[in-house]
């Protein structure tokens, strides 16, 4: 049996190696691939927006910002928005009461983006409820948090039309 020779241009041989190989390559995941396994316990809530996690330690709830327990220079940021000063302090209890009985000793699963941790080495993080509620949304949904305008995040234009939402509602810190 005798094989035949046959000669290709260099440049069609080019094109053609290179999409061999460009189909062979998947699409990269839209999510940082170490955020798709973060899963833990809620073992504490210390407010509206930071909880403990077993096995990742504290997690701040990404894109949203709740009142303090007690008076804070933060307060300041929060009046600015219009939420009446007199809300403050009951929302910040409200806020942490709603977590405690929504999350407390329950299995969540966290979304990172690519900014993972904030300056207190608090993991960010979207906060995923078993049955694939987003946390951080329905707390502003409820009007106990407001959108955490400082940093950009992939959630902001879903998150500020639910505080929206919230503040034609008259709900929670938006109450008059």
């Amino acid at each position: 049996m005798r094989l035949r020779r046959f000669s290709i241009p260099i440049g069609t041989f080019t094109v053609l190696l290179l999409l061999a190989l460009l189909s062979g390559m998947q699409k990269l995941p839209s999510s940082p691939p170490a955020s798709a396994g973060l899963a833990g316990t809620v073992e504490w809530i210390y407010d509206g927006d930071t909880l403990k996690v077993s096995g990742i330690g504290k997690v701040r709830l990404l894109g949203i910002d709740t009142p303090e327990h007690e008076d804070s220079s933060r307060d300041r940021g929060l009046t600015r928005l219009g939420v009446p000063a007199k809300n403050l302090r009951p929302m910040a209890k409200a806020a942490l009461q709603h977590n405690i009985a929504l999350v407390k000793n329950r299995t969540v699963r966290l979304v990172t983006e690519a900014e993972e941790r904030d300056r207190y080495g608090r993991l960010l993080a979207y906060v995923y409820l078993e049955d694939g509620t987003l946390l951080n949304r329905l707390l502003l949904e409820k009007g106990l948090a407001v959108v955490y305008r400082r940093f950009s995040f992939a959630q902001k234009n879903e998150f500020l039309r639910a505080e929206k939402t919230a503040r034609e509602a008259g709900l929670g810190l938006w109450a008059p």
